[in-house]
This record gives C-alpha cells, sequence and structure tokens, in this order.
C-alpha cells in the first residue's frame, strides 16, 4: 500500500464533495500543526471534533475515484460512508507509525475511549492502519458488539477480516451476521473463505432454523456447496431446497 499516495487521495475525495472547502481547509491546518508539533492530545482532539468542522453527509465516490483507490488499496472502499467517517479515517493517516509502540498506545486509546460512531470509523480503518496484524484482536471485539454500524463497519465491504482473521474467528464473524440479518453478500471474502467447519456450522444452524419452522437464509447454502458429498447431498439438497426460498440453488 502506497501509504501517503492514499491519503493523498482521501483528502482529494474529501474536496470533491460540494461545500467542503471549509472541511479541506480545517483538515489540512491540522494536519499540519500536528506535524510540526505531534502531541498525542492534539490527536485525540481532532479525532473527537472532526463532525463539528467537516459534517456527516454521505459522501458521492464516482467511479474513477473508487477505481483510483482500490488501486492503491485493493479491497478498500469507502462508498456509503459519512464525510465524518472519511475524515477520521484520513486524520488517522496522519499518525506516524515508526515508533511501533506509540502507535499502537495511541490508537488502542481511541477504541477504548471511543461512541459508536468513533468506533465505525476505527473499525473502517483497520485496512488501512500499518501493522495489520496487530489489529486482529480489536476485529474480534467488533463482531462481539451489539452495536449495528459498528458490526456493519467490520463486517460489510472490508477486506480486513478475510485477510486477517484466523479461521475460528472469521467463522466467528460470518454466523454472527446471520445472526444478526446483515447482507452477507457484502462480506468481502465470504465465498472464498468459507471452509468444512464453517459449512458444518451452517447445515447445524440450517437445521435448527428448519425444526422450529423458520426460514433458512439461502446464503447459507453458499457455505455449504463446496462440501456436498455423494454421502449427504441429498440430505442437504432436501434441506436448503425445501426449506429456503424458491428457486434457492443447489
Amino acid at each position: 500500500m502506497n501509504a501517503s499516495a492514499l491519503s493523498a487521495t482521501l483528502l482529494d475525495l474529501i474536496r470533491q464533495q460540494p461545500n467542503a472547502e471549509k472541511a479541506v481547509t480545517y483538515l489540512t491546518q491540522q494536519a499540519d500543526s500536528y506535524h510540526s508539533n505531534p502531541a498525542q492530545a492534539v490527536f485525540y482532539r481532532v479525532f473527537t471534533a472532526l463532525p463539528r468542522f467537516v459534517g456527516k453527509q454521505t459522501i458521492t465516490v464516482s467511479p474513477e475515484k473508487n477505481q483510483e483507490i482500490q488501486a492503491l488499496r485493493p479491497g478498500f472502499t469507502v462508498g456509503g460512508w459519512s464525510l465524518d467517517r472519511l475524515a477520521r479515517v484520513w486524520w488517522l493517516r496522519q499518525l506516524a507509525s515508526d515508533d511501533s509502540a506509540v502507535y499502537f498506545s495511541t490508537i488502542e486509546n481511541l477504541f477504548l475511549a471511543a461512541e459508536m460512531n468513533e468506533l465505525a470509523a476505527l473499525y473502517s480503518a483497520l485496512p488501512v492502519l500499518d501493522y495489520p496484524e496487530h489489529w486482529r484482536f480489536q476485529a474480534t471485539e467488533a463482531v462481539r458488539s451489539n452495536m449495528g454500524p459498528v458490526q456493519e463497519a467490520i463486517m460489510l465491504h472490508n477486506p480486513y477480516p478475510a485477510e486477517q482473521l484466523d479461521e475460528p474467528a472469521w467463522n466467528q464473524l460470518i454466523m454472527k451476521a446471520f445472526f444478526s440479518d446483515k447482507p452477507v453478500e457484502q462480506i468481502t471474502g465470504f465465498q472464498e473463505r468459507t471452509n468444512e467447519k464453517l459449512a458444518r456450522i451452517a447445515i447445524d444452524y440450517a437445521q435448527e432454523r428448519r425444526a422450529a419452522g423458520r426460514a433458512i437464509h439461502p446464503e447459507l447454502w453458499t457455505l455449504v456447496k463446496p462440501f456436498v458429498t455423494e454421502t449427504n447431498r441429498t440430505e442437504l439438497e432436501d434441506l436448503f431446497r425445501t426449506h429456503g426460498p424458491a428457486g434457492a440453488p443447489i
């Protein structure tokens, strides 16, 4: 990842939003001030205050700008974000990472003190933070959260879990997405990272729902299909065909 180019691209995207002149001025002034005197308290203050200065409107991302971002950080997308979330992710990229201990503690303290929207920004930023392996525990904490925006920030259109979580943590994320009615088709790596243990969990879950007379999500079949054998094919096809939506793929 070309970090400096990505930072410049995100700032340019902010600049492209309607009436963003004051927001860009504020961000560049704060960045210049912070870089000349990188006090931790200043970094926290700006991160918290950003919505007041940049606004919370939903951003517009052109196909060209999205392609540019994808070229710099494959799998990373900002579509549907609010402007303050984008600004916060950009601000996180202003934190120097040459001293890993300071870098870790600064961001970890943000996680500890963050309210819901700040957490959503932090989890959205995981794909572009330095030392990606360090943030795995934070990602699993987001999966356990009961705050919908926080869950969505880690689960949907976020390449970090598929790239960094081990199999048990990945499986937990997938099943939590089903339990909380998230649009699982928007999970990056949903099909690519299915595994035999996850398929067994999905089958058990489908059978529980069948026994309770409840609908079976058709995407559960996506997890199971690669592991269908001649021995269990008839049973599984009956489970998913009969109790899923009409026309569910078998």
